[in-house]
This record gives C-alpha cells, structure tokens and sequence, in this order.
C-alpha cells in the first residue's frame, strides 16, 4: 500500500511537469491530456484542491481546442472536487468559467452552467455573491430571444435579493422583468407580473413601482410617445444595460389593443332587438 501511494505521487508529478512543458510548447491537446491524469493523481492522492485546479487547467485548454462539451465536463468536474473541499464560492466560480467560455459556442449549457453556479451560492447561504451569475444568464437568455425564460431568472434574481436584505437590486429585478415581458409584447404577462410585484411591500413603495406604473398606464393610454419617455427615465436608466437597451426599443408593436375600453369596443354591438 505504500509503494502504491508512492507511485502515485511520482505519477502525478511527472503529470504536473509534462502538462506544463506541453502547455509552455503550446500543444494543447497533450498538456490538456496530462492535466486530466496529474488531476487523477491528486485525487489518488486525496487532495481534491490540487485536482480541481488542475481540471480546471485541463478546462481552459480545451477552450483552446475548441472542444466544447470537454470545457463543460472538465469545469463541472472542477467544481466537484471544490465542493469535495467544503468550497463553494470557487465550486460556483469554476461552473461560471465554464459558462462565460460556452456563451456563444453553446448558449443552452452556458445558461445551465451559470443557474447551476448560482445554486451552488444559494445553497450556501451566499445569494449576494451570485448577482453577477444571475445579469449574465439574464444577458444570454435575452440573446437567444428567450425572453419569457429570461424574465423567469429575473424573478428568481428578485427572491434572491430578497433573502439577503438587497431591496434595491431585488427592486430592479422585479421592474426589469416587467420590462421583458413588454419587450416581448407580451403585455398581459408584464401586468400579471406587475400585479404580483406589488404584493411584495419593498416594491410596492420603490422608485421602480413608479417607473413600472407609468410604463404600463402609458401602454393601457395606447400612447406610444409616452411609453418611449417612460422608457427613457432615470429609474430605468440606472438598470442593466441588457435592459436599457430592450426599453430604448419600446414599444415593439401595435399597442391600440392595449388601451382601456379596447377589449368592450371590439365586442359585438347590443342588439336591442335581440331579447334572447
């Protein structure tokens, strides 16, 4: 048994050497390979640390490479070893790596990877470090035109907020999303959505309740120059720039359908004649 430890730890350092000799002569695909093994070696080895950052090594290479569902396993491996350590926030910063390299290669696993970085946070109890994971999945999802999934994240960036005692960005959050759903014309969610904000105290009494509701009595006015200065204000102005750039772009269709009295107008007339 000791000399099977033994020819592990000369394994991996011998690993350790050559990833770093193949990585410094840029051939990325044999450095990539013996960080995987020195990674192997280091768990052998019982250092879950050591192994994680040489996977993360690994990782990075094979961004490299261009070798794309390998950043994703090896960045995801990573952070099972740091969460073998008892460590979140790198756990949580090895999945956002991750993420942040498959953006534009693979959208859907990027999004997958930072919601799973911010649940590695929340599930330690340290919401606020994951606002930044939570504006740049937002980002993606906006990108892909996803928006009603988009808006979903910002609600769940609200409740977030909401845990740790952030009000104002919890506040943001929640104007933000209304903002999606009105980008989308998809005016009935966005009211839904408002409607539900409100039930929540903080916003109820935020700048951002004001923004909200001047945004959407300019739509239910069906006045299209007001919807464009609402977008324009302060408030909405001080959000993410993801957001201010969907605002800036408001309305995106016909809004008469919105305007109070629409709905009865578009119903048939009374027939007087018409007892039945």
């Amino acid at each position: 048994m000791t000399r099977w430890n033994a020819d592990w730890k000369n394994a991996t350092s011998l690993y350790e050497q050559a990833a770093i000799a193949y990585r410094l002569a840029r051939k990325h695909d044999k450095a990539k390979e013996a960080f995987e093994k020195a990674s192997k070696g280091q768990e052998m080895l019982s250092s879950p640390w050591d192994a994680a950052k040489h996977m993360e090594s690994a990782a990075a290479l094979a961004k490299e490479v261009g070798n794309w569902n390998e950043v994703s396993d090896f960045y995801r491996r990573a952070s099972e070893l740091y969460i073998q350590c008892g460590r979140a926030q790198p756990a949580s910063d090895a999945l956002a790596k991750g993420a942040r390299a498959l953006e534009d290669a693979l959208p859907d696993e990027a999004i997958q990877l930072y919601t799973d970085a911010c649940a590695v946070l929340e599930d330690d109890g340290k919401e606020q470090m994951a606002f930044d994971l939570y504006r740049a999945a937002t980002s993606v999802y906006v990108k892909l035109e996803k928006y009603t999934d988009a808006a979903t994240f910002l609600l769940r960036w609200a409740l977030a907020a909401d845990k740790c005692n952030a009000t104002h960005s919890q506040c943001k959050a929640y104007l933000s999303a209304i903002i999606v759903y009105l980008y989308a014309h998809d005016f009935q969610q966005a009211e839904k959505c408002y409607n539900d904000c409100c039930q929540v105290e903080a916003f109820l009494n935020s700048d951002q309740n004001r923004a909200a509701t001047r945004l959407l009595s300019a739509y239910t006015d069906g006045d299209v120059e007001e919807i464009k200065r609402a977008a324009q204000s302060s408030i909405i102005s001080s959000l993410d720039h993801t957001i201010i750039k969907l605002a800036r772009k408001l309305p995106t269709g016909d809004v008469t359908a919105f305007k109070r009295g629409a709905t009865e107008q578009q119903e048939d007339p009374l027939d007087e004649d018409d007892l039945t």
